[in-house]
Protein backbone atom coordinates (compact mmCIF):
# COMPACT_ATOMS: atom_id res chain seq x y z
CA UNK A 1 0.00 0.00 0.00
CA UNK A 2 1.83 3.50 -1.11
CA UNK A 3 1.95 5.68 1.95
CA UNK A 4 -0.47 8.33 0.04
CA UNK A 5 -3.33 6.23 1.08
CA UNK A 6 -2.53 6.01 4.77
CA UNK A 7 -5.56 7.70 6.86
CA UNK A 8 -2.94 10.57 8.37
CA UNK A 9 -1.16 10.89 5.67
CA UNK A 10 0.32 15.00 5.45
CA UNK A 11 -0.12 15.09 8.89
CA UNK A 12 2.50 15.77 10.88
CA UNK A 13 2.99 15.52 15.12
CA UNK A 14 5.62 16.75 17.24
CA UNK A 15 5.67 14.29 20.16
CA UNK A 16 7.54 15.90 22.97
CA UNK A 17 7.63 12.40 24.93
CA UNK A 18 9.03 10.15 26.92
CA UNK A 19 8.68 6.83 28.57
CA UNK A 20 4.82 4.78 27.72
CA UNK A 21 1.76 6.95 27.95
CA UNK A 22 2.21 9.60 25.27
CA UNK A 23 4.50 7.14 22.66
CA UNK A 24 2.00 4.93 22.86
CA UNK A 25 -0.30 7.13 21.30
CA UNK A 26 2.39 8.59 18.74
CA UNK A 27 3.15 5.25 17.61
CA UNK A 28 -0.49 4.72 16.21
CA UNK A 29 -0.61 7.88 14.47
CA UNK A 30 2.68 7.05 12.74
CA UNK A 31 1.52 3.38 11.30
CA UNK A 32 -1.85 5.78 10.04
CA UNK A 33 0.64 7.50 8.22
CA UNK A 34 1.83 10.44 9.63
CA UNK A 35 5.00 12.21 10.13
CA UNK A 36 6.10 12.01 13.66
CA UNK A 37 8.98 14.34 15.00
CA UNK A 38 10.11 12.89 18.62
CA UNK A 39 11.92 15.11 20.32
CA UNK A 40 14.53 13.77 23.00
CA UNK A 41 16.35 15.10 25.68
CA UNK A 42 19.71 14.90 25.44
CA UNK A 43 21.26 11.18 26.33
CA UNK A 44 17.38 10.18 24.97
CA UNK A 45 14.02 9.19 25.96
CA UNK A 46 14.76 7.35 29.63
CA UNK A 47 12.84 4.06 27.91
CA UNK A 48 15.42 3.82 26.01
CA UNK A 49 17.19 1.81 29.37
CA UNK A 50 14.46 0.14 30.74
CA UNK A 51 15.86 -3.74 29.26
CA UNK A 52 17.67 -4.94 26.83
CA UNK A 53 15.63 -7.87 25.48
CA UNK A 54 15.02 -6.85 21.92
CA UNK A 55 18.42 -6.94 19.74
CA UNK A 56 20.10 -5.34 22.73
CA UNK A 57 17.66 -2.34 22.84
CA UNK A 58 14.72 -1.65 24.97
CA UNK A 59 11.22 -3.77 24.49
CA UNK A 60 9.53 -0.69 25.84
CA UNK A 61 11.27 1.69 22.98
CA UNK A 62 11.37 -0.83 19.78
CA UNK A 63 7.51 -1.30 20.20
CA UNK A 64 6.67 2.40 20.60
CA UNK A 65 8.58 4.22 18.42
CA UNK A 66 8.00 2.51 15.10
CA UNK A 67 7.72 4.84 11.80
CA UNK A 68 9.51 8.00 13.82
CA UNK A 69 11.97 10.18 13.25
CA UNK A 70 13.83 11.83 16.29
CA UNK A 71 15.83 14.35 17.40
CA UNK A 72 17.64 15.66 20.34
CA UNK A 73 17.00 18.97 21.71
CA UNK A 74 17.62 20.81 25.40
CA UNK A 75 14.70 23.61 25.59
CA UNK A 76 16.33 25.49 27.96
CA UNK A 77 18.63 26.61 25.29
CA UNK A 78 17.35 29.13 22.47
CA UNK A 79 18.81 26.98 19.61
CA UNK A 80 16.60 24.43 20.69
CA UNK A 81 13.60 26.29 21.74
CA UNK A 82 13.44 27.90 18.16
CA UNK A 83 13.91 24.99 16.48
CA UNK A 84 11.03 23.49 18.61
CA UNK A 85 8.73 26.93 17.35
CA UNK A 86 9.47 26.23 13.94
CA UNK A 87 8.74 22.76 14.26
CA UNK A 88 5.34 23.60 15.76
CA UNK A 89 4.60 25.97 13.29
CA UNK A 90 4.64 23.12 10.55
CA UNK A 91 2.60 20.89 12.71
CA UNK A 92 -1.02 19.39 12.98
CA UNK A 93 -0.86 17.61 16.36
CA UNK A 94 1.87 18.64 19.27
CA UNK A 95 1.55 15.47 22.09
CA UNK A 96 3.44 16.58 25.40
CA UNK A 97 3.85 14.68 28.58
CA UNK A 98 6.25 16.82 30.29
CA UNK A 99 5.55 17.52 34.19
CA UNK A 100 2.75 20.04 34.53
CA UNK A 101 3.73 23.86 34.05
CA UNK A 102 6.64 22.67 32.41
CA UNK A 103 5.79 23.82 28.82
CA UNK A 104 4.71 27.02 30.21
CA UNK A 105 8.21 27.96 31.88
CA UNK A 106 9.70 27.15 28.64
CA UNK A 107 7.40 29.76 26.79
CA UNK A 108 5.23 27.74 25.44
CA UNK A 109 1.94 27.80 27.38
CA UNK A 110 -1.33 26.74 26.14
CA UNK A 111 -2.76 30.88 25.47
CA UNK A 112 0.70 31.18 23.60
CA UNK A 113 0.02 28.12 22.01
CA UNK A 114 -3.59 28.68 20.93
CA UNK A 115 -2.59 32.28 19.81
CA UNK A 116 0.35 31.13 17.85
CA UNK A 117 -1.13 27.97 15.76
CA UNK A 118 -4.76 28.63 15.61
CA UNK A 119 -4.80 25.12 13.90
CA UNK A 120 -2.55 23.42 16.24
CA UNK A 121 -3.85 19.77 18.23
CA UNK A 122 -2.70 20.26 21.22
CA UNK A 123 -2.81 16.91 23.83
CA UNK A 124 -0.77 17.44 27.06
CA UNK A 125 -0.76 13.68 29.12
CA UNK A 126 -0.25 14.28 32.96
CA UNK A 127 -0.08 11.63 36.27
CA UNK A 128 -2.60 13.30 38.25
CA UNK A 129 -4.09 16.28 35.68
CA UNK A 130 -3.32 19.78 35.55
CA UNK A 131 -5.10 21.17 38.47
CA UNK A 132 -5.61 19.55 42.13
CA UNK A 133 -4.10 18.29 44.92
CA UNK A 134 -1.43 16.14 43.83
CA UNK A 135 -1.09 17.79 39.98
CA UNK A 136 2.80 18.44 40.79
CA UNK A 137 3.01 14.76 42.04
CA UNK A 138 5.06 12.88 40.09
CA UNK A 139 3.23 9.46 39.10
CA UNK A 140 4.18 6.30 37.07
CA UNK A 141 2.29 3.52 35.94
CA UNK A 142 2.55 1.74 39.37
CA UNK A 143 1.99 4.08 41.58
CA UNK A 144 -1.59 5.19 39.29
CA UNK A 145 -2.28 1.82 39.80
CA UNK A 146 -2.15 1.60 43.45
CA UNK A 147 -3.78 4.79 43.95
CA UNK A 148 -6.77 4.60 41.93
CA UNK A 149 -7.12 1.22 43.95
CA UNK A 150 -6.50 -1.18 41.25
CA UNK A 151 -4.49 -3.27 43.11
CA UNK A 152 -6.68 -3.62 45.52
CA UNK A 153 -9.20 -5.31 43.47
CA UNK A 154 -6.07 -7.44 41.47
CA UNK A 155 -4.26 -10.46 43.08
CA UNK A 156 -5.38 -13.41 44.77
CA UNK A 157 -7.70 -13.28 48.69
CA UNK A 158 -3.98 -12.97 50.46
CA UNK A 159 -2.39 -9.67 48.69
CA UNK A 160 -2.82 -7.13 46.30
CA UNK A 161 -0.79 -7.13 42.91
CA UNK A 162 0.00 -4.89 40.24
CA UNK A 163 -1.20 -5.74 36.45
CA UNK A 164 1.54 -7.34 34.92
CA UNK A 165 1.44 -4.68 31.81
CA UNK A 166 1.91 -1.38 31.95
CA UNK A 167 -1.85 -0.85 32.06
CA UNK A 168 -2.48 2.66 33.23
CA UNK A 169 0.35 4.27 30.53
CA UNK A 170 -1.04 1.74 27.75
CA UNK A 171 -4.81 2.76 28.57
CA UNK A 172 -3.94 6.44 28.83
CA UNK A 173 -1.79 6.24 25.58
CA UNK A 174 -5.06 5.17 24.13
CA UNK A 175 -7.63 7.27 25.18
CA UNK A 176 -5.05 10.09 23.97
CA UNK A 177 -5.09 8.60 20.25
CA UNK A 178 -8.62 8.75 20.25
CA UNK A 179 -9.07 11.75 21.75
CA UNK A 180 -6.37 13.38 19.04
CA UNK A 181 -8.70 11.83 16.13
CA UNK A 182 -11.90 12.88 17.90
CA UNK A 183 -9.88 16.81 17.73
CA UNK A 184 -8.83 16.52 13.87
CA UNK A 185 -12.79 15.47 13.02
CA UNK A 186 -13.59 18.64 15.17
CA UNK A 187 -10.82 20.67 12.75
CA UNK A 188 -11.91 19.15 10.16
CA UNK A 189 -15.39 21.06 10.63
CA UNK A 190 -14.38 23.86 12.58
CA UNK A 191 -11.08 24.86 11.22
CA UNK A 192 -9.95 25.05 14.89
CA UNK A 193 -7.35 23.34 16.89
CA UNK A 194 -7.79 21.94 20.21
CA UNK A 195 -6.17 21.71 23.88
CA UNK A 196 -6.46 17.94 25.17
CA UNK A 197 -5.59 17.41 28.64
CA UNK A 198 -5.33 13.85 30.01
CA UNK A 199 -4.65 12.76 33.29
CA UNK A 200 -3.74 8.41 34.02
CA UNK A 201 -5.64 9.06 37.00
CA UNK A 202 -8.22 10.18 35.36
CA UNK A 203 -8.19 7.28 32.59
CA UNK A 204 -8.15 4.40 35.40
CA UNK A 205 -10.87 5.75 37.70
CA UNK A 206 -12.78 6.12 34.55
CA UNK A 207 -12.14 2.19 33.93
CA UNK A 208 -12.91 1.25 37.11
CA UNK A 209 -16.13 2.21 37.30
CA UNK A 210 -17.77 -1.03 37.94
CA UNK A 211 -15.89 -1.85 41.15
CA UNK A 212 -16.24 2.11 42.52
CA UNK A 213 -20.16 1.56 42.08
CA UNK A 214 -20.08 -1.73 43.58
CA UNK A 215 -18.22 -0.32 46.37
CA UNK A 216 -20.95 2.42 47.12
CA UNK A 217 -23.81 -0.18 46.36
CA UNK A 218 -22.73 -1.66 49.70
CA UNK A 219 -20.82 -4.95 47.90
CA UNK A 220 -16.76 -3.82 47.33
CA UNK A 221 -15.41 -6.35 45.14
CA UNK A 222 -13.03 -8.70 46.76
CA UNK A 223 -10.11 -10.52 44.54
CA UNK A 224 -10.75 -13.34 43.85
CA UNK A 225 -7.62 -13.93 42.12
CA UNK A 226 -8.34 -16.13 38.48
CA UNK A 227 -12.22 -15.84 38.97
CA UNK A 228 -14.81 -12.79 38.61
CA UNK A 229 -16.27 -11.16 41.01
CA UNK A 230 -19.70 -10.81 39.58
CA UNK A 231 -19.66 -13.85 37.55
CA UNK A 232 -20.02 -17.53 38.65
CA UNK A 233 -19.02 -19.59 37.08
CA UNK A 234 -15.70 -18.05 35.74
CA UNK A 235 -12.74 -19.03 36.38
CA UNK A 236 -10.23 -21.89 36.11
CA UNK A 237 -10.82 -25.70 36.89
CA UNK A 238 -8.33 -28.83 36.34
CA UNK A 239 -8.79 -31.75 34.80
CA UNK A 240 -7.97 -35.99 36.17
CA UNK A 241 -4.82 -34.92 34.10
CA UNK A 242 -3.59 -31.72 35.82
CA UNK A 243 -4.18 -29.76 32.77
CA UNK A 244 -6.10 -25.77 33.26
CA UNK A 245 -8.79 -24.70 31.52
CA UNK A 246 -10.41 -21.62 32.04
CA UNK A 247 -14.14 -20.75 31.30
CA UNK A 248 -16.35 -18.57 31.39
CA UNK A 249 -20.51 -18.63 31.75
CA UNK A 250 -22.25 -15.38 30.13
CA UNK A 251 -25.71 -16.00 30.90
CA UNK A 252 -28.43 -18.36 32.29
CA UNK A 253 -29.21 -19.58 28.91
CA UNK A 254 -25.68 -20.88 29.01
CA UNK A 255 -25.49 -22.45 31.98
CA UNK A 256 -29.08 -24.56 31.53
CA UNK A 257 -26.50 -26.17 28.30
CA UNK A 258 -23.05 -26.83 30.56
CA UNK A 259 -24.94 -28.22 33.23
CA UNK A 260 -27.28 -30.47 31.15
CA UNK A 261 -24.39 -31.47 28.18
CA UNK A 262 -20.63 -30.73 30.35
CA UNK A 263 -21.59 -31.26 33.45
CA UNK A 264 -23.96 -34.39 32.92
CA UNK A 265 -26.27 -32.49 35.46
CA UNK A 266 -29.10 -31.04 33.79
CA UNK A 267 -31.11 -30.79 37.37
CA UNK A 268 -28.55 -27.85 38.44
CA UNK A 269 -30.16 -25.76 35.10
CA UNK A 270 -33.09 -25.07 37.12
CA UNK A 271 -32.13 -25.37 40.35
CA UNK A 272 -33.16 -21.48 42.06
CA UNK A 273 -30.15 -22.30 43.83
CA UNK A 274 -27.97 -22.39 40.80
CA UNK A 275 -30.53 -21.18 38.05
CA UNK A 276 -29.65 -16.85 38.06
CA UNK A 277 -25.61 -15.76 38.08
CA UNK A 278 -26.88 -14.28 40.94
CA UNK A 279 -27.23 -16.76 42.80
CA UNK A 280 -24.86 -18.83 41.45
CA UNK A 281 -22.41 -15.96 42.75
CA UNK A 282 -23.43 -15.99 46.26
CA UNK A 283 -23.64 -19.82 46.41
CA UNK A 284 -19.89 -19.69 44.25
CA UNK A 285 -18.39 -22.39 46.58
CA UNK A 286 -20.80 -24.86 46.18
CA UNK A 287 -21.26 -23.53 42.15
CA UNK A 288 -17.60 -24.21 41.44
CA UNK A 289 -17.34 -27.53 43.72
CA UNK A 290 -20.13 -29.11 41.51
CA UNK A 291 -18.15 -27.81 38.05
CA UNK A 292 -14.65 -28.75 39.45
CA UNK A 293 -16.34 -32.30 40.24
CA UNK A 294 -16.82 -32.66 36.56
CA UNK A 295 -13.45 -31.36 35.14
CA UNK A 296 -12.13 -33.84 37.53
CA UNK A 297 -13.57 -36.74 35.85
CA UNK A 298 -12.07 -35.96 32.34
CA UNK A 299 -8.85 -35.57 30.63
CA UNK A 300 -8.03 -32.23 29.11
CA UNK A 301 -8.72 -33.69 25.80
CA UNK A 302 -12.12 -34.84 26.73
CA UNK A 303 -12.84 -31.78 28.49
CA UNK A 304 -12.11 -29.65 25.63
CA UNK A 305 -14.04 -31.99 23.05
CA UNK A 306 -17.07 -31.51 25.11
CA UNK A 307 -16.41 -27.62 26.09
CA UNK A 308 -16.65 -26.95 21.95
CA UNK A 309 -19.68 -29.38 21.38
CA UNK A 310 -21.59 -27.35 23.55
CA UNK A 311 -20.34 -23.57 22.77
CA UNK A 312 -19.11 -22.87 25.79
CA UNK A 313 -16.33 -19.67 26.21
CA UNK A 314 -12.99 -21.44 27.18
CA UNK A 315 -9.23 -20.45 27.37
CA UNK A 316 -5.69 -22.53 28.16
CA UNK A 317 -4.00 -20.89 30.99
CA UNK A 318 -1.20 -20.01 28.76
CA UNK A 319 2.04 -18.00 29.71
CA UNK A 320 4.22 -15.66 27.62
CA UNK A 321 5.88 -18.77 25.60
CA UNK A 322 2.52 -20.27 24.94
CA UNK A 323 1.55 -16.54 23.40
CA UNK A 324 4.71 -16.65 21.55
CA UNK A 325 3.85 -19.78 19.67
CA UNK A 326 0.34 -19.01 19.67
CA UNK A 327 -1.41 -19.83 16.32
CA UNK A 328 -3.72 -17.00 16.86
CA UNK A 329 -0.60 -14.49 17.13
CA UNK A 330 -0.04 -12.02 13.80
CA UNK A 331 3.08 -10.45 13.67
CA UNK A 332 5.08 -7.80 12.29
CA UNK A 333 8.83 -7.45 11.56
CA UNK A 334 10.40 -3.50 12.01
CA UNK A 335 13.53 -2.76 11.45
CA UNK A 336 15.81 -1.40 14.29
CA UNK A 337 19.27 0.14 14.79
CA UNK A 338 20.29 -3.54 15.88
CA UNK A 339 18.45 -5.12 13.09
CA UNK A 340 15.34 -6.66 12.44
CA UNK A 341 12.97 -7.27 15.38
CA UNK A 342 9.44 -9.51 15.17
CA UNK A 343 6.41 -8.82 18.01
CA UNK A 344 2.77 -8.65 17.90
CA UNK A 345 1.24 -6.52 15.39
CA UNK A 346 -1.17 -3.77 16.12
CA UNK A 347 -5.39 -5.19 16.35
CA UNK A 348 -7.01 -3.07 14.04
CA UNK A 349 -6.90 -5.15 10.05
CA UNK A 350 -8.63 -2.47 7.52
CA UNK A 351 -10.02 -4.24 4.61
CA UNK A 352 -8.21 -4.31 1.31
CA UNK A 353 -5.09 -2.68 2.81
CA UNK A 354 -1.54 -4.21 4.20
CA UNK A 355 0.70 -1.62 6.29
CA UNK A 356 3.71 -1.25 6.42
CA UNK A 357 5.50 -0.33 9.76
CA UNK A 358 8.51 2.40 9.42
CA UNK A 359 11.52 1.95 11.25
CA UNK A 360 12.48 2.60 15.12
CA UNK A 361 15.09 6.01 15.16
CA UNK A 362 18.73 5.71 16.50
CA UNK A 363 19.56 7.56 19.37
CA UNK A 364 20.00 11.39 18.24
CA UNK A 365 23.06 13.05 18.33
CA UNK A 366 22.52 17.05 19.70
CA UNK A 367 24.06 19.44 17.48
CA UNK A 368 27.07 21.06 18.52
Amino acid sequence: MVEASLPLHGLTVVALEQAVAAPFASSRLADAGARVIKIERPGGDFARGYDDVANGQSSYFVWLNRGKESVAADLTKPGDKAMFAELLAGADILIQNLKPGALERLGFSVEHLRLEYPRLIVCSISGYGETGPMADRKAYDLLVQAETGLCSITGGPEQASRVGISIVDIATGATAHAAILEALIHRGISGKGSQISISMFDVLADWLTVPLLQQEGGKPPKRVGLAHPSISPYGVFTCKDGHPILISIQSDREWVKFATEFMGRPEMGHDPKYATNVARVENRPATDGAVAEAFAMMSAEEATEKLVRADIAFASLNDMAGLSSHPQLRRITVETPNGPVSYPAPAPIVSGSTRRYGAVPAMPVPKA
